[in-house]
């Protein structure tokens, strides 16, 4: 068993799905002039310094896949600090990759009695939720997290949110939030992604093509999804660009033959 090494970052776990690690957010400390001041590391007890190197470790196993571990280390977090928000959110997704959706939910809710305004706890419950088709509750919960002034990945939670709309075929809704993605991080494949399914389902293909254009600049071909794939030889059909049709079809081709996707291709079937 690899063991992580204990002061990895913290951030951007679980894909799209980001888990901040905002360890001392909200608290303060009284001086002798009767102001609040805000916490920093140096009022850190040593039980709360425990347990945020359990959280990086924890962090460290989960994204390796090693969810038990990862959930050792969680509990280990917990009895050094009982009330941290972020272990239970940590454990919730450890239990979301094990697909156990009652103790996911049961962890989310616990994070967030601890820290409702926490924006990656927020974000994260949101991805669950439209995980298991409760995506009418989700957006409360991406929409919490993007009013919190001092979230630092918008553009995630814009995402999250943006794919979940395209899941009901929602596609105004799926429109604001990726336009918004856009403007935070115009680089990301699956928002370009996103945006060119949006304007194809509306039969724009000039602006579809548009974003598989930015699409095919930004993302490595061999992490696209034969979905992603299979929409941009659609869009390059229906624009008339054989070549960038071609290029896209070899693409789809190396990387997914044996997919549906790849059989629709074969048959011609670019408007089912």
């Amino acid at each position: 068993m690899t063991r992580p090494a204990a002061r990895r970052p913290l951030a951007t776990v679980l894909g799209t799905v980001c888990l901040g690690m905002a360890m001392l957010a909200g608290g303060c400390a009284s001086h002798s002039s009767g102001k609040a001041e805000l916490t920093t590391a140096s009022d850190q007890t040593a039980a709360q310094k425990r347990a945020e190197i359990r959280m990086q470790l924890a962090v460290g196993y989960y994204q390796q896949g090693q969810y038990a571990v990862a959930l050792d280390e969680v509990k280990l977090a917990l009895a050094a600090d009982p009330e941290l928000a972020e272990a239970y959110g940590m454990r919730a997704l450890i239990y979301m990759a094990m697909g156990e959706r009652e103790l996911t939910e049961d962890n989310f809710q616990r994070a967030l009695r601890l820290a409702p305004r926490n924006p990656d706890i927020s974000n994260n419950y949101g991805s669950f939720l439209c995980s298991v088709g409760r995506e009418a509750d989700a957006f409360k919960y991406f929409d919490a997290a993007l009013s919190n002034p001092a979230y630092q990945a918008p553009a995630t939670a814009n995402n999250n949110a943006g794919a979940c709309a395209l899941k009901r075929k929602d596609y105004d809704t799926a429109e604001k939030y990726l336009l918004q993605a856009l403007k935070f991080a115009p680089d990301v494949a699956v928002t370009n992604a996103g945006l060119a399914r949006i304007y194809f389902e509306r039969r724009d293909y000039a602006r579809a093509g548009f974003f598989i254009t930015r699409l095919s600049k930004v993302a490595r071909m061999d992490g696209l999804t034969a979905d992603i794939l299979w929409l941009a030889i659609r869009v390059q059909h229906h624009v008339g660009d054989t070549a960038a049709e071609a290029a896209w079809a070899t693409q789809l081709r190396r990387h997914h033959a044996g997919s549906p996707e790849y059989a629709a291709y074969q048959r011609g079937a670019f408007d089912e």
